[in-house]
């Protein structure tokens, strides 16, 4: 029975495949960059998502009995107080996720119903579209927070029937794509011309040195959640051997398949006659890429020009349905799990009084509530500040990508102080020299620190300070009331023991 429950080679890598390769990364990297997205993706592979990973590795199989999660790994790394800013910072990037996707999810919904993106249309109360999807995703966020607080453990269900769905459409993307390829005489709709296809972007806005620097930020983002993996080391089959194999094979496989579905992009998709408009943006771009994917195929096979705008349609349909039900499976996970693990995993004393508990259900209702408020206002603030769709989803999935890209800043810089404890037994080790350590570490940072540096400087450039400045509002203000509230524990706890 213990060998049918340890994991293998060929089952981590089926793990961290499910839980890093992402559809709609593939749709956002061929939208900013074209073929040139696909050396972006192999860069942070082999700088970022391989190193981190083994490091992550490392944390987890040595504090496997320690509750906490990251909260964890970094307090007995680099003490509590930094410990306890970086990990608020990291669930800063969840409640960023959240105000990003409480918006977005109205995409896929209303593509589903109607067959396309209607979302830049809606008005309610004379308010601007922007304001009335905003609106919309205050209200949804409150909605799935009151269900979450009731204990909704059956809604689980459309996660995984939410990930089938998406599954299910990378095969079905693949595929169809093939047959055009091959029905066309391996013609591709976005024609190679040499080198320079595979560097450049045809967007404009990433001709720059700059844009193209600052989309590594979308690069390091399409290989997040692999620190969840670290923690599952004591379950394997010889770790020591299972973890680096499966972790490289992985990268390899993972890094490969973002390059090719890039390609294959490229197969239905001419970028300057598909993408080079107003209405596509970072929000919708993965149902305007399905519809012409079925538009395209319908042509290439003979259809009529009313059938193959048909068959787009429904690929653009079943598209919005797999995505919106796997955005609600992730929230309802999403909307208590890191903020569960963080309040409960940390010391009592620094929360007010009562926010830990939980209800009959298990769920820190007070937590998620006072979540749902912050949440709302951030919502309010990014939806009402005046700005148009395209612009709105952009910022939206900018700031999401920074906030979720900090965090790594703080695990990564810590490892090197992880790895001179010597009191620590450490079932898992890969970095065992400590110089390459510290080189490799800094490396690693280094990709952070530019590509989340040039992510905001860019806007700064162009003069749309308040992009910038929303960008990086919720890991700050998130990092200030981390301090002020460890601070006070700080204080509070010095005073019990004077007395």
């Amino acid at each position: 029975m213990e060998k049918q429950k340890k994991i293998t080679v060929i089952g981590l890598i089926l793990m961290i495949f499910g839980s890093i390769f992402g559809f709609a990364n593939t749709t956002v990297a061929y939208y900013l960059m074209g073929y040139g997205g696909i050396i972006w993706y192999l860069f942070a592979a082999i700088l970022f998502f391989l190193p981190s990973s083994l490091m992550f590795a490392e944390y987890g199989s040595t504090f496997k009995a320690v509750h906490g999660g990251i909260y964890s790994w970094l307090a007995e790394s680099i003490g509590e107080q930094p410990a306890f800013i970086g990990t608020f910072i990291w669930l800063a990037s969840w409640i960023v996720w959240m105000v990003s996707t409480a918006s977005k999810v109205w995409i896929p919904f209303s593509t589903f119903v109607f067959g396309h993106d209607q979302t830049q249309t809606w008005h309610f109360l004379g308010l601007t579209p922007t304001a009335t999807v905003g609106l919309l995703g205050i209200l949804f966020f409150l909605l799935i927070t009151f269900l979450a607080s009731h204990g909704v453990q059956r809604i689980s269900r459309f996660a995984s029937f939410g990930g089938f769905l998406i599954a299910a459409l990378n095969v079905a993307f693949i595929l169809v794509s093939l047959l055009i390829l091959f029905k066309n005489g391996l013609h591709l709709a976005q024609p190679v011309h040499g080198l320079h296809s595979f560097i450049s972007s045809p967007n404009a806005d990433y001709h720059s040195l700059i844009g193209m620097l600052s989309f590594v930020v979308f690069a390091v983002f399409a290989y997040g959640g692999m620190e969840t993996m670290g923690g599952v080391t004591d379950s394997m089959e010889k770790p020591e051997k299972t973890f680096p194999k499966g972790m490289i094979i992985a990268t390899i496989v993972i890094a490969i398949s973002y390059a090719l579905s890039i390609f294959i992009w490229g197969i239905s998709t001419n970028w300057q006659q598909v993408l080079n408009n107003k209405t596509t943006n970072l929000g919708n771009i993965t149902y305007v890429l399905m519809d012409n994917l079925g538009y395209y195929f319908g042509q290439s096979f003979g259809f009529s020009t009313a059938t193959a705008h048909l068959i787009g349609l429904w690929f653009a349909r079943v598209t919005g349905f797999a995505m919106f039900f796997s955005y609600l499976g992730a929230f309802f996970v999403l909307i208590y799990s890191p903020l569960k693990s963080f309040v409960l995993g940390t010391p009592k004393a620094l929360w007010p009084k009562g926010f830990a508990d939980t209800n009959d259900a298990g769920m820190p209702v007070k937590a998620m509530w006072a979540q749902a408020i912050f949440v709302s206002l951030l919502i309010f603030i990014v939806a009402f500040g005046g700005q148009d769709a395209q612009v709105f989803y952009n910022v939206l999935t900018q700031m999401a990508n920074v906030s979720t890209t900090l965090p790594y800043l703080f695990l990564v810089t810590a490892f090197p102080f992880f790895k001179r404890r010597q009191d620590l037994q450490r079932p898992f080790e890969i970095y065992t020299n400590q110089t390459w350590t510290w080189i490799i570490t800094i490396l690693v940072d280094l990709v952070l620190v530019f590509g989340i540096i040039f992510t905001i400087v860019e806007p700064i450039l162009e003069g749309a300070y308040l992009d910038a400045f929303e960008m990086v509002i919720g890991p700050i203000v998130f990092g200030l009331i981390a301090w002020l509230m460890y601070s006070h524990y700080a204080h509070g706890q010095a005073r019990l023991s004077v007395k």
